[in-house]
């Protein structure tokens, strides 16, 4: 039995109180906080000052913590808009938004389908929204504008981590690698990438978001018709 089905241990007096919710809430501050790496069944015991083994009552494994993890951001997702656009428009900037909130989320997102009783309400949106198109084509619709946030957001936080680790922001880091990349261009050898670092308009995050996640919607629409 999947856990999301799986009912709680009954209610037992006991110095300090326990159930799925709150585990999971305070996992997902934990990992906010100090990091995915950072989250151990051991380690939430102690937040929670309770024994580990009693932890086992509400969740089996880490795996299954990390779901119920990832499922309690689902629920911070909420799609909204009237048309196909509108919607995986909204859904797209949710996701954005939740990963930043929780950089862990973007490492955990990706791979087979999340089934918990929140992420099944965010595909259930975004596809009562797409009523209407053929179904056929629904699901790669979704796939990707989610494999295109996905990707995005990963690049997003791993600069956030990149400035964490060494100290420099990006134009901290452009201005220190600056001179070596004037040294490669005065080779020759790479006249276009150069035209385009010195003449391209420099965008910021979120306008490189809006502006791929755009560029994505418009071909999607010119598919559809």
């Amino acid at each position: 039995m999947l856990v999301w089905e799986r009912p709680e241990p009954p209610n037992r007096p006991a110095p300090a109180p326990l159930s799925r919710d709150l585990i999971v809430r305070t996992a997902v501050e934990l990992a906010d906080e100090t990091g995915l790496e950072a989250v151990s069944l051991r380690k939430l015991a102690g937040t929670l000052d309770v024994g580990p083994m009693r932890l086992y009552g509400y969740i089996d494994t880490k795996d299954e913590l990390l779901d119920l993890m990832v499922d309690a951001v689902h629920a911070e997702i909420r799609p909204a808009g009237s048309g196909w656009r509108e919607v995986l428009t909204s859904m797209a900037e949710a996701t954005r938004e939740a990963a930043h909130r929780h950089e862990w989320f973007a490492d955990l997102i990706g791979g087979r389908p999340q089934l918990g009783p929140n992420a099944l309400a965010r595909g259930e949106a975004v596809l009562a929204a797409l009523d209407g198109v053929d179904v056929d084509v629904v699901m790669p619709m979704v796939t990707a504008v989610d494999a295109y946030v996905i990707g995005a957001v990963r690049r997003e936080i791993a600069e956030r981590r990149a400035e964490r680790a060494s100290g420099l922001d990006q134009r901290q880091w452009q201005a220190k690698l600056g001179p070596y990349l004037v040294r490669m261009f005065a080779t020759g050898r790479f006249p276009a990438l150069e035209t385009v670092v010195r003449d391209a308009a420099h965008h910021d995050a979120d306008e490189t978001f809006r502006i791929g996640l755009d560029f994505l919607l418009d071909g999607i629409g010119a598919s559809i018709g």
